[in-house]
């Protein structure tokens, strides 16, 4: 993926607003007689959460694509500076290969980012909106959760799952985990962060969801090994506050457990 500087650079020529999206880009000329890429290939997109950018909801735009998209490796979602179209945004950059490098300006809600996931990805693969419907129940389900009655926002979880949405339904299955261990249903647990580590094995939060499961069973020692992943895969959370609760946990535990060995 470009740098933001640079994906702004060679978006330049293609920049354009959401509106344009229904327009696929010609398809490149093709020197010689390389074979075309492969469709799956992983689709980047970058979001601008710089000072502009963020006051016209760039932040949120990120949370609704993370909520949206095919986890990684199909699409990788992340921040970024400017795109240098300050006034122009929420701003969005895309790369997609074989079709290059552009930038989306005005992407300010999450239907308009489902939209430009449509676009990018193709209606055959993304269905702006089913995607949008299933974001919906999981924000009801994580609202409810929230609220304390994991009973509800089980069941809300699970007829987001049922939906089999075309992206974040690794977070539909990590939600109904956290559900199902408010209300002690540690086995059905573990199978949905199970689930969720098998359709998304790069994403951190699978692995800690479930080492969280592994830990509410007592299986202490997979628990930090479904940890450690999680680490591996992002060494960042290391310095957040949840993670460093987690180990201070497991810790008291794999003493206690020595201990009485």
């Amino acid at each position: 993926m470009a740098t933001a500087t640079a994906m702004a650079v060679a978006g330049a020529a293609a920049s354009c607003s959401l509106a344009c999206a229904s327009r696929p880009p010609r398809p490149p000329r093709r020197r010689g007689t390389a074979p075309p890429r492969a469709a799956a290939e992983a689709v980047e997109i970058r979001v601008c959460t710089n000072r502009t950018c963020a006051r016209q909801g760039g932040r949120e735009v990120l949370a609704a694509l993370e909520g949206l998209s095919p986890p990684p490796p199909r699409v990788d979602v992340a921040s970024c500076g400017c795109l240098g179209r300050c006034g122009a945004g929420p701003n969005v950059g895309a790369s997609v290969p074989g079709r290059g490098n552009a930038v989306f300006g005005h992407v300010g809600t999450a239907a308009r980012a489902a939209r430009l996931l449509e676009h990018l990805l193709g209606a055959a693969e993304f269905d702006a909106a089913a995607g949008l419907a299933a974001l919906a129940l999981r924000e009801k389900a994580e609202a409810a959760l929230a609220e304390g009655d994991a009973a509800q926002a089980e069941a809300l979880f699970t007829e987001s799952i049922a939906m089999d949405a075309p992206g974040g339904l690794h977070l539909a299955y990590g939600g109904r985990c956290k559900a199902r261990l408010a209300i002690g249903d540690t086995a059905g647990a573990l199978a949905d962060a199970d689930e969720a580590t098998r359709i998304a094995p790069k994403f951190p939060q699978c692995h800690l969801l479930r080492g969280d499961a592994l830990f509410a069973m007592g299986e202490y020692h997979s628990a930090e090994d479904a940890f450690a992943r999680a680490l591996d895969l992002d060494p960042s959370i290391r310095r957040s506050k949840s993670f460093k609760a987690r180990l201070e946990k497991l810790r008291e535990k794999l003493v206690s457990v020595s201990s009485s060995s």
